[in-house]
């Protein structure tokens, strides 16, 4: 009776350690991710989401734990070339979503306390895997907290939860080009969802 339940404890472990060990590697035919189809990338997102939010949360910060419970913005992860051409899948608190779903493309103005978290995903063409990204904070501020990037503060988690450390301006030059929706970007249109 005892080896039975050894061999039923050691096939249940080998099991459990092989969807781990598969989970871990998340492989990818291609290697460029604007070749992926839409089953591909759900795939891969289905592989690694867990990963990523065990990531992100290692240090405890607060958006990291909190940002998988608030609005989804869109039916998938998508490519849509901004942040180095990953997979990216965005998420908007309770303040932002109203006005984010609706996709304005002139005169957006982001409620203050509105916060944006984008997961993202590298596509390794080395090791022909998909790979946890930083996942991308955008908070609204009070009016003139920081007027040299439109109230807008940028963070970024490493996918070992550690906090990125780049300039305010390295990602305000690039959301400027979208000063007319409040310096954001939307997921891709066809991939987006709406309120």
């Amino acid at each position: 009776m005892n080896r039975l339940l050894f061999a039923a404890a050691t096939l249940m472990a080998s099991l459990s350690f092989a969807q781990t060990a598969h989970a871990a590697e998340c492989t990818v035919a291609v290697d460029d991710p604007f070749a992926l189809e839409a089953a591909a990338i759900e795939e891969i997102y289905a592989c690694i989401k867990d990963e990523m939010v065990a990531g992100y949360t290692k240090e405890g910060d607060a958006v990291a734990g909190a940002y998988r419970d608030w609005t989804v913005t869109s039916s998938r992860p998508a490519v849509a070339g901004a942040h180095g051409n990953r997979l990216l899948y965005t998420f908007a608190n309770d303040i932002a979503a109203e006005q984010y779903l609706k996709y304005a493309d002139e005169g957006v103005i982001m409620p203050v306390g509105s916060v944006l978290a984008k997961e993202s995903i590298t596509i390794s063409a080395k090791k022909k895997a998909a790979v946890t990204g930083p996942l991308f904070i955008m908070t609204k501020g009070e009016a003139g907290s920081a007027p040299e990037t439109a109230d807008w503060v940028y963070a970024g988690i490493q996918p070992d939860g550690k906090p990125m450390k780049f300039k305010q301006s390295f990602c305000h030059d690039c959301h400027v080009a979208w000063e007319a929706q409040d310096m954001m970007a939307y997921p891709l249109e066809e991939v987006r969802l709406a309120n």
